[in-house]
């Protein structure tokens, strides 16, 4: 049993709630203890893209969290959290609402490399001890700033405010000027906190707000299209086939480019050894055999190339 199941993760379910269902039901199918992984943690508040992998295929789980990922997410101006999304007491509030043109002004402060802190609930470690668990304890941590990338950020959706909301005079702006939420795709890097994000937009705003709605869409090479609901999971092993539900283990390395190699180059890589001479570009590559079979995941540096992790697949 090795390869993926991407699950649409369901508002209210935590990752570690996701894996225990999946083992359940592949023990329900009669595959019994199966080890089993995610490639990247969402919060119960948020939904969608869940890698989760099986058997061989958690060695990819790291790879899979360094891997950039695709969020949308709706800001809810006017209200900050200590949580920063629809849980925890409120911290700070604002009456003033941002236009789409000040929206659109300060996006491009928000692309590429940025320096962000993380929240306080958050799952970082402090002196071994996770952050969220300190936080709800009543302690106040000073969480330090981090450089992630957001490669793309873009505007999907946007709800406007009346006039009679804000009580600013009709004389002196458009009706459908100022926003009251506003919902973005962002395509990030590894160790991007959307809500710190939403968090930092609203200030750069002059106002304050707080993440109402975080759906990720991709996670590496999975997308949406390739997520299965709970419910699909909980017919694994009754009406619904293994093909529907598994992917193969290459799944997960379709980002990455294969490199092709010969009997001999296989048992070398399979014992360990070092492969030189073989003409590819530097970094990651997946090896396989004339079956294409995954062999290994390797790397090439200035020609040498090493093992990274190896794979335990029978033909």
């Amino acid at each position: 049993m090795h390869g993926w199941i991407i699950l649409y993760k369901p508002l209210g379910l935590g990752s570690t709630q996701a894996v225990a269902a999946v083992k359940r039901n592949l023990r329900s199918a009669g595959f019994g203890k199966v080890k089993v992984g995610h490639g990247g943690t969402l919060d119960p508040l948020a939904t969608g893209v869940l890698p989760i992998a099986l058997g061989e295929a958690t060695k990819l789980c790291g790879c899979m969290l360094d891997a950039s990922k695709t969020y949308d997410f709706t800001i809810s101006f006017g209200i900050e959290t200590s949580g920063l999304d629809a849980e925890g007491q409120i911290v700070a509030t604002s009456d003033h609402r941002p236009t789409m043109r000040e929206l659109e002004a300060v996006l491009p402060k928000f692309t590429g490399q940025i320096e962000q802190i993380p929240p306080a609930y958050s799952a970082i470690k402090i002196n071994g001890k996770r952050a969220y668990d300190l936080a709800r304890a009543g302690e106040v941590i000073e969480m330090k700033s981090r450089v992630v990338t957001v490669h793309d950020i873009s505007v999907s959706h946007a709800e406007r405010v009346s006039i009679a909301v804000t009580g600013v005079p009709e004389s002196f702006i458009q009706r459908d000027d100022l926003l009251n939420t506003v919902t973005l795709t962002a395509d990030v890097s590894k160790g991007t906190y959307i809500r710190s994000l939403a968090r930092d937009i609203a200030h750069a705003l002059g106002t304050v707000g707080h993440v109402s709605m975080l759906r990720r869409t991709r996670a590496g090479p999975f997308a949406l299209e390739s997520a299965i609901s709970l419910d699909k999971l909980n017919a694994f092993g009754q009406e619904a086939v293994q093909e529907d539900i598994i992917l193969p283990i290459e799944a997960g390395l379709d980002d990455i480019p294969a490199l092709d190699l010969s009997p001999e180059q296989v048992r070398a890589v399979q014992q360990g050894r070092v492969l030189t001479g073989i003409a590819m570009k530097d970094g990651l590559h997946w090896a396989r055999g004339a079956d294409l079979r995954p062999i290994a995941l390797v790397e090439n540096i200035d020609g040498t190339l090493k093992t990274v992790r190896g794979f335990n697949l029978t033909p």
